[in-house]
């Protein structure tokens, strides 16, 4: 399969013969920037759907979170004591105490208490809380037992308090933390046990969550192998192997990985008759003989809208919306072309398919952080460069192995540091590509990992 630079086509136009064109690659910041209005534009039109509290962990919110009653959602106790009415001291009612769970079966008047616990919901006509050890109690008679019933009378409890009582203390006010239909959190914040509570407090039973985007993976080529080693001008296929996990790991749905040879009606077929949301092709994508991804996209009426980008390795990447699917309105489809070789194709698939996946998932644009760079990293003349780092003592520390045909610098790396035209001097502080799973922190490099 050719690996030659792609022939002109203009980006955001039909995918047509390419001789017939004008080529303008996009440079990297803006093709980045595509893919995400890409994504956006997908998921405008999907209905978010409605995952179960135990199954909603880890995803996004579709749609901010609003309160569905008021937090609490009536007076509750904030401590373990008694309801008082009106001035002190006060007469103990002996009939119950309040307890969480339970409706008050009384009104309170003034000068009276009752038992209350924690989270119980105060009677009416409480004036505060008082707290059990700031409190104190004693048998009495009343002044109307002692002189008219001075045998028979019961001894009462009076209750006093240690302390000054403020209207109102210990009291958690109904509407408190929400009143209903507040924002508690907006759309594309992280599901996490916190959030999960949140939610459950403020009366949910499931959340607005995304739909998982659905991606297929094509591996176009003649000359790919699944097994043994190479031979008479065959290779091993690394692509397959490694892009389903990655992007499972990205929280795609990976429906399949088909191997397509070089057969432009097998991959007009296959990609036309695909249901996902995003198609992905792997090589193709230049201008050899055999490199037949444009014809088909143009024979299937996708529109381009992005065609080369300004980066290396991976310059012959491209995006493309799909033709709209009669028997599916409003599902809009997507196709990544990645270059053939590995790392190039590691470039692509985080220039192109990361940021779109991101975006119709709800998840923003996943803007990378910036690190300083230990050592001299050398650019291309016009072009943005991703290099395999590691991260030692809070720097970027570039790999070498960084060819587009290979993959040990990124089997060892943390991220890829994004290097503008030009490259950059020891210290200079750098965009980088996180990898989409963990790395122990402090961790050596790989065996045989090398450093530039």
């Amino acid at each position: 399969m050719s690996l030659k630079e792609p022939l002109p086509v203009a980006p955001g136009t039909a995918a047509g013969p390419r001789a017939e064109q004008p080529h303008r690659a996009t440079v990297w910041p803006e093709a980045r920037a595509a893919a995400v209005r890409a994504g956006d534009f997908a998921r405008a039109g999907r209905a978010p759907l409605g995952a179960p509290l135990g199954q909603a962990l880890g995803q996004v919110l579709a749609e901010p979170l609003l309160a569905l009653t008021d937090l609490p959602p009536f007076d509750t106790s904030a401590m373990d004591g008694w309801a008082v009415a009106g001035p002190g001291p006060w007469a103990v009612r002996e009939d119950g105490a309040v307890l969480a769970g339970h409706a008050p079966t009384a009104v309170a008047g003034d000068g009276e208490a009752v038992r209350i616990a924690t989270g119980a919901r105060v009677p009416s006509g409480t004036t505060a809380v008082l707290r059990t050890e700031h409190s104190r109690t004693e048998h009495s008679r009343t002044e109307h037992s002692r002189v008219e019933h001075p045998l028979t009378e019961p001894i009462g409890t009076l209750l006093h308090a240690l302390r000054e009582v403020v209207p109102g203390q210990d009291i958690r006010p109904r509407g408190q933390e929400c009143r209903s239909g507040d924002e508690l959190l907006p759309a594309g914040t992280r599901v996490t046990p916190a959030v999960l509570g949140l939610a459950a407090a403020a009366g949910y039973d499931e959340l607005p969550v995304p739909l998982c985007p659905r991606v297929e993976i094509l591996i176009l080529g003649d000359e790919l192998l699944t097994a043994g080693l190479p031979h008479e001008g065959l290779i091993r296929d690394a692509l397959g192997p490694m892009l389903g996990p990655w992007l499972t790991a990205l929280g795609a749905d990976v429906l399949a990985t088909r191997r397509i040879g070089d057969d432009a009606e097998e991959l007009y077929a296959a990609v036309t008759g695909s249901t996902a949301d995003l198609v992905l092709t792997t090589g193709g994508t230049a201008a050899g003989p055999v490199d037949h991804v444009h014809g088909v996209l143009g024979k299937a009426g996708a529109t381009l809208l992005v065609d080369g980008v300004k980066v290396r390795p991976g310059h012959p990447m491209l995006l493309a919306r799909l033709a709209a699917d009669p028997g599916r309105p409003g599902h809009v489809r997507h196709l990544v072309g990645l270059p053939g070789n590995p790392l190039a194709a590691v470039s692509g698939l985080l220039t192109l398919a990361e940021p779109l996946l991101r975006a119709l998932s709800g998840e923003g644009d996943g803007t990378p952080r910036r690190v300083p760079v230990r050592d001299e990293v050398h650019g291309h003349p016009y072009d943005t460069r991703l290099v395999p780092v590691v991260h030692r003592d809070g720097r970027a520390v570039p790999l070498r192995y960084n060819g587009p045909a290979m993959l040990r610098g990124i089997a060892a790396a943390d991220g890829l540091a994004v290097v503008p035209p030009g490259g950059a001097h020891a210290g200079r502080e750098l965009d980088i590509l996180d990898l989409p799973w963990p790395k122990a922190a402090g961790a050596a490099p790989a065996q045989g990992a090398c450093f530039t």
